[in-house]
């Protein structure tokens, strides 16, 4: 088992929470994201974190950078993002950031931690 935390990070969910804009380019607005989850990691978390922001729809092919995996979905995001937490259930903690409340219930039966988007927003 790995102490690594594994954050996964619902980009539509975190970019869509704020009225800024991002419906203009959400792409941009998901490259926004991973810059800043790639500056601050998650801020008030202590020790290492593995950070995977799954995109879908138009921010597919943002591209990863040093500090965040990006992942397109290719279907649903959510899907994606139960898939990546049942992969790591059991064998390492995980924390997966989104308001969406059907997904933060199917991850949490995996046994995933969840947070809002305010957890990696300013």
């Amino acid at each position: 088992m790995s102490d690594v935390l594994l954050v996964v990070v619902d980009a539509a969910n975190v970019v869509g929470s704020v009225p800024d804009g991002w419906w203009r380019d959400r792409r941009g607005a998901a490259e926004r994201l991973r810059d800043r989850l790639a500056a601050d990691g998650v801020p008030r978390r202590e020790g290492p974190a593995e950070i995977v922001l799954v995109v879908e729809g138009a921010a597919r092919g943002v591209s990863s950078v040093p500090g965040v995996r990006v992942e397109s979905a290719p279907g649903s995001g959510d899907d994606h993002m139960v898939e990546l937490v049942a992969g790591a259930a059991g064998e390492r903690p995980v924390l997966v950031v989104t308001a969406d409340r059907e997904l933060r219930r199917r991850v949490g039966e995996l046994g995933a931690e969840v947070a809002g988007p305010r957890t990696v927003r300013p």
